[in-house]
Parts: structure tokens; C-alpha cells; sequence
């Protein structure tokens, strides 16, 4: 089965089972890694931005404009963001990993 590391702010690794099209953001809360997902995966928010590692983040398919568009809102952007709702885990992506952000921005809450 494949796996993912899950990167804490702190430095803190956890590498956990990563089932082939579980996303990301579905493996981290199955494994209680603290990512956030507030719109439950519907791509409405950016509560689950992952920084992937630099040699992963080719290995991944091209964003949508969709997910662009919800990036531009997450704290701490890089180069390498995604949102861990849109990062379907297949074979090609055992061993991936990724930090997770200092914080987040929830623009779903008032």
C-alpha cells in the first residue's frame, strides 16, 4: 500500500497508509493529522493547503483554475501549494510528502 508523510509545523513526521484515490486531505483524517478541510473537500476554501515536498510536486497532476482561485486565499503560499482535497492518491505517489502550514486562513467561518 502506498504511503505519505505528513510534515507538522513543528518538524514532526508521521507517515501513515495511503490508500490508491483516497485524497490527502481524506488520508490526514483518517490518521487524525491535524489539516483542516472546512468545505469537507468541495473545493470552497483553503483550510487544506499542503506544501508539497519538491520532488513530489511534478509527480502531481496540473491544478485547476478552481483550485488556483482557492489557493490564492491560503496563508502561507509557495510554489509548491495544493490543496489536499485535489491530490488523489495513486501507486506513482507512494512515499509522497507533504508540510503542513503554520495556519490557515478559514474564510468560512464569520
Amino acid at each position: 500500500m502506498p504511503k505519505i508523510t505528513f510534515i507538522a509545523g513543528d518538524g514532526t513526521k508521521k507517515e501513515v497508509d495511503a490508500p490508491n484515490g483516497l485524497s490527502v486531505l481524506e488520508i490526514a483524517h483518517k490518521n487524525d493529522i491535524d489539516l483542516e478541510g472546512a468545505c469537507e473537500g468541495s473545493l470552497a476554501c483553503s483550510t487544506c493547503h499542503v506544501i508539497v515536498d519538491k520532488e513530489w510536486f511534478d509527480k502531481l497532476g496540473e491544478a485547476s483554475e478552481e483550485e488556483e482561485d482557492m489557493l490564492d486565499l491560503a496563508f502561507g503560499l509557495t510554489h509548491t501549494s495544493r490543496l489536499g482535497c485535489q491530490i488523489k492518491m495513486t501507486d506513482e505517489l507512494d512515499g509522497l510528502s507533504v508540510t503542513l502550514p503554520a495556519a490557515t486562513r478559514n474564510m468560512l467561518v464569520d
